[in-house]
């Protein structure tokens, strides 16, 4: 009964904490930008879900489940050097961190918890891990000579990250989505990679790390370029309004 109560009230007052949640944040990297294809389902997916999150699980609960997460999808790598389907269970943990990484930020501003450079220090560590420990699964799964390519594969999404951190500081905008493609777009993608895996086996797999990190690069080479014009054009336009600001001053 006291869980229907307080959905009625969050839904009667869905303005306040939809602001809260998606609107302009004190600190930049507490909100992010995300135009992939799922955003609008994930709104209501989160309208739907933060109500019904019992008390006792707060957002830090959920930020330090995955290292978790991470652990065991080494674990199940591992084991998948021997049966594949220990990837299923892999896939799992994908699941599960979507949830865990996608309510513990919505959660604590929710709650007005406060833990907004915590929660950012912490989740995005903690997502680099996630991000290396799915590597480390999938090294388990091939030669050793395609070590190599899994190697420029790491470097490459790394850049990635590094670019979003890179663009933060320059823009106070933490873009989280490259065009319509976001974070949840590339958990579904490493779960059809892996079901691909289970059906047919790691040639594929070995054959698609250079074309992956190779494919990588070009995107972030035109991510790159677009950045650095539009961080020109920012600084020439501040540099042309302060030499206007000085003239006006002099004269």
């Amino acid at each position: 009964m006291q869980r229907e109560i307080d959905a009625a009230q969050i839904m009667n007052a869905e303005p306040d904490w939809t602001r809260r949640v998606y609107g302009r944040q004190p600190f930049a990297g507490a909100g992010k930008t995300n135009s992939g294809f799922l955003v609008p389902l994930e709104r209501r997916l989160t309208a739907f879900v933060l109500p019904r999150i019992p008390r006792w699980l707060e957002t830090y609960h959920l930020t330090l489940l995955t290292p978790v997460w991470s652990v065991l999808i080494v674990v199940f790598g591992y084991l998948a050097a021997s049966d594949l389907r220990w990837l299923w269970l892999t896939n799992l943990m994908i699941v599960l961190h979507y949830f865990t990484d996608h309510f513990d930020g919505k959660l604590g501003k929710y709650r007005d918890t406060g833990l907004r450079k915590w929660g950012f220090y912490m989740d995005h560590l903690f997502d680099y891990g996630f991000l290396c420990s799915i590597l480390i699964g999938y090294s388990f799964l091939i030669p050793p000579n395609s070590l190599f390519s899994m190697m420029l594969v790491l470097c490459v999404f790394s850049a990635f990250m590094f670019h979003t951190f890179l663009m933060l500081a320059a823009t106070d905008e933490f873009r989280v989505s490259f065009s319509r493609f976001g974070p949840t777009e590339l958990r579904i993608a490493l779960i059809v990679i892996n079901g691909f895996i289970i059906k047919f086996g790691t040639r594929g797999l070995r054959g698609a790390l250079p074309w992956v990190a190779f494919g990588g690069v070009i995107a972030l080479t035109v991510l790159a370029y677009i950045a650095q014009r539009k961080l020109w054009q920012v600084d020439m336009k501040a540099k042309a309004e302060a030499e206007t600001s000085s003239e006006l001053t002099h004269s």
